[in-house]
């Protein structure tokens, strides 16, 4: 793997997976090989492909400096699904589970049906549509030590974005229930400290060697190093409803990954945090999102869920500031805050509405609305992978 060496500012990409939902009845629709076959160009190097179900599809977006550009990219990657899933008779909508029963089907390729064989339902049930942030980095060794430093954080990023509440067809109870959902999988989850990219690698030769994962592709950490790119990939968080949501939290994700390789330089070491103290974060994130306490990353107590952000953004400050993003965070962790996750608006919306199919139209709109900021048109030029 090849990397890149990164300038003042890291460049950041997001991948988004959307549920594919029929236009008229709202119910999710095995509509992705349609929709790819009638797909408009590219914008700005944005693209799709598929993912694991037919009812689902994922948007690639371009690589960003800033907050404003992820912003722009994932507005654009959004409109590019919805173009390509209308010309299916569908629409393509932000929410990490169906809130409506449905039996999804599986894409059929190789390797999704090995999975399959191998992993019975938790294949089967497996429609679920996460966030993933990559940010660059300048090496292995460097992306390790932001992995071992960044963990005890990202339970905050799930409650931040929290939008599955809802699963076949009923309140699953939890803010997250994609996570829950996720956490079948053998590999998901944190990971202790590793120490050292040869670490990292040993322990992932020695997950392989259990013969339980198919492949590398199935090493599914919160956060883990890019097997194609020379980045740090995120990828605990749900897929946000709002664009707004999703771009304020990828320069979180960078803040903290530049606030890592800082420390990791000066030589601060990571705080030595089980993974098993991170488990309980990460349940109680995917259980109340921004509505209860949360796991303080630092004292390991319950604290009240907006004294645990304002800590991560502390954490962050420097970061923000050298982006000039300060501000712009600020606003979309304050609107989550004082309105709600995606979670705590489905449940508002369904009762609005008074059916679940309702308010899955009403996230529709939400989830391509524009807000109260026009989207900026020219990106920066795309980092090559």
């Amino acid at each position: 793997m090849k990397y890149q060496q990164p300038g003042h500012l890291r460049q950041f990409g997001v991948e988004e997976e959307l549920l594919l939902v029929d236009s008229l009845t709202f119910k999710p629709v095995p509509a992705v090989a349609s929709a790819l076959a009638g797909q408009p160009a590219a914008v700005n190097a944005a693209f799709l492909e598929l993912e694991v179900k037919q009812e689902q599809i994922e948007v690639v977006g371009s690589p960003s400096l800033t907050m404003a550009d992820a912003l722009s990219s994932i507005r654009q990657g959004r409109r590019l699904a919805d173009a390509a899933a209308s010309s299916a008779g569908a629409r393509a909508v932000a929410l990490a589970t169906s809130a409506v029963s449905v039996v999804p089907h599986i894409v059929r390729t190789s390797r999704y049906l090995a999975m399959e064989s191998r992993f019975g339902r938790t294949m089967r049930d497996q429609l679920t549509c996460g966030f993933h942030v990559h940010v660059e980095v300048g090496s292995a060794e460097e992306g390790v030590a932001v992995l071992d430093r960044i963990r005890i954080w990202l339970p905050v990023l799930l409650a931040l974005s929290s939008n599955s509440p809802f699963w076949s067809g009923t309140d699953s109870g939890f803010a997250s229930y994609r996570y829950q959902l996720w956490g079948r999988w053998p590999t998901a989850g944190p990971c202790e400290i590793f120490g050292s990219a040869p670490a990292y690698r040993r322990e992932v030769a020695r997950l392989l060697e259990t013969g339980v994962p198919l492949d590398p592709g199935m090493i599914y950490f919160d956060a883990r190093l890019s097997r194609h790119h020379p980045t740090v990939e995120v990828r605990i968080a749900d897929v946000c409803l709002d664009a707004e949501h999703a771009a304020g939290i990828a320069a979180v994700v960078r803040a903290l990954v530049q606030t890592a390789a800082r420390d990791w330089k000066a030589g601060r070491k990571p705080r030595q945090v089980p993974a098993s103290a991170l488990r309980m974060a990460s349940w109680k994130a995917s259980k109340s999102g921004v509505e209860g306490d949360l796991i303080h990353p630092i004292t390991g107590q319950p604290r009240d869920a907006a004294v645990v952000v304002a800590a991560l953004l502390d954490h962050i400050q420097r970061a923000l500031a050298e982006a000039g993003e300060v501000e712009a965070v600020a606003r979309v962790v304050g609107d989550i805050l004082a309105g709600g996750t995606g979670a705590a608006i489905q449940r508002r919306a369904a009762l609005a509405a008074g059916s679940l199919a309702g308010m899955v139209a009403q996230a529709v709109e939400r989830t391509h609305r524009l807000g109260d900021v026009p989207p900026e048109e020219v990106l920066q030029e795309p980092m090559r992978y």
